[in-house]
């Protein structure tokens, strides 16, 4: 999964605002529920199925974060990988609590509870994965870069980027050709 340059600088913010939340900053809590709620809603109303539920177990999301905040490594996962997590597991909580309240589970039903989401460990191989792409992509000169980018993540013509660059179409394919050629080698020493 690559990151587009907007994305890049609102996981920046979204660093920033942990860390401010770590030191205590309250107003860093409202930062951070204004950019993952919504992601974070998701997660829970997938698992839950219900609402009402889905809104608790995020209630409960944001107050582990104001007590754990210092416990996030930005080395160790992106944080919204690492709020995902947090939601995931509340959210699977809830729903194990629930079944057991209702007393609908039967003894052999009370198993894990199964989630098609990625695992945590997938989740922060990934963001490491993303990490190393742009980091790769950044290390390519400038043509080439701008060329890639703005195909794979603009989703852009060859010929639109070759028009808008003014240059031809022969010198834009080759420019994304041995960029690809490069961010290929960079990627697989990373490896």
């Amino acid at each position: 999964m690559l990151m587009q340059p907007a994305s890049r600088e609102a996981r920046e913010r979204l660093k920033a605002a942990m860390e401010r939340l770590a030191s205590g900053e309250r107003v860093a809590l409202e930062d951070i529920y204004r950019a993952t709620s919504a992601k974070l809603f998701g997660i829970c109303l997938r698992i839950l199925g219900d609402e009402k539920e889905a809104e608790d177990a995020l209630q409960d999301v944001y107050i582990s974060l104001w007590r754990k905040a210092d416990r996030y490594d930005p080395e160790r996962a992106s944080p919204i990988s690492w709020l995902a997590t947090f939601a995931r597991n509340r959210a699977i909580d809830r729903l194990r609590v629930g079944k057991v309240r209702q007393g609908s589970v039967p003894e052999d039903a009370a198993a894990p509870v199964a989630d098609r989401a990625p695992l945590a460990e997938a989740i922060l191989i990934d963001a490491e994965r993303e990490a190393r792409v742009h980091t790769c992509l950044d290390a390519l000169e400038e043509n080439p870069r701008v060329a890639i980018r703005t195909a794979f993540f603009e989703g852009r013509t060859y010929a639109e980027i070759a028009e808008t660059r003014g240059v031809p179409l022969g010198t834009m394919k080759s420019w994304v050709r041995r960029g690809l050629r490069k961010l290929k080698t960079c990627l697989e020493k990373g490896e």
